[in-house]
């Protein structure tokens, strides 16, 4: 079972695909941290961000993994853990550049296609998840919210990681994180053919995981038994 849940930054995606998986029991994939690794990878190494063939070549040989779990992602480069470091702002803001990057996407689309193959089974989430590296998912779902709500919730997270920003900074970083999404020529930041769209805004986590494991069960798909697992 593949489900694809698609949106722009702040959102709500990452926290409801987190959720979501670990209700189905299955993994599930976080698509911006590869984007992320990369961008840190690039940053640490001096690469020309408007460089394309360089930066391709960087996401290509650079040592970075994902490990996959129900709840959990965790980033390492280099053999370190980066998971926390590259939600930092200074990732954020020069991350449009390696999303921007045709030979970047190309290289983890197939990456993430891979990961679908082998596991058979995961929550998946991004921009382009259901349009482009899994458009035959058994269910699509497409996230949204306010710019302004979308904004307090980064904001919150940010410094809950102890940045220092402020309202102002994040709602730039998220306007230019748009303009990059719908305009990049590669898989622009679309609604999926037959997703399932889902307003945020006034809802919390826990409407949303469970208006999207109603459309799971509408659809014939397998949800087990709540048991143990809470959303």
């Amino acid at each position: 079972m593949i489900i694809t849940i698609d949106g722009p930054a702040g959102s709500g995606k990452s926290t409801a695909a987190r959720k979501l998986a670990a209700r189905l029991a299955i993994p599930y994939l976080d698509t911006g941290a590869m984007y992320r690794v990369v961008t840190l990878l690039a940053l640490e190494d001096g690469v020309d961000l408007n460089d394309e063939a360089a930066l391709a070549e960087a996401a290509a040989r650079g040592d970075y993994d994902l490990d996959l779990g129900p709840t959990h992602i965790r980033a390492t480069l280099r053999g370190r853990d980066v998971s926390e470091e590259i939600r930092s702002m200074r990732v954020s803001d020069h991350t449009r550049f390696i999303a921007a990057s045709p030979g970047v996407r190309r290289l983890l689309v197939e990456r993430q296609q891979a990961i679908g193959r082998r596991l058979g089974s995961l929550v998946t989430e991004g921009r382009d998840q259901g349009s482009v590296a899994f458009p035959d998912a058994d269910l699509k779902f497409f996230v949204d919210a306010d710019i302004q709500k979308r904004a307090e919730r980064r904001l919150h997270e940010l410094l809950a990681d102890g940045e220092e920003v402020d309202l102002a900074q994040v709602l730039e970083n998220l306007r230019q994180r748009d303009r990059t999404d719908s305009q990049r020529a590669v898989a622009p930041l679309t609604v999926p053919d037959g997703a399932i769209r889902i307003d945020t805004s006034e809802l919390s986590i826990h409407e949303v995981v469970e208006m999207m494991l109603t459309h799971i069960r509408r659809a014939g798909l397998q949800v087990p038994d709540a048991g143990q697992h809470d959303v």
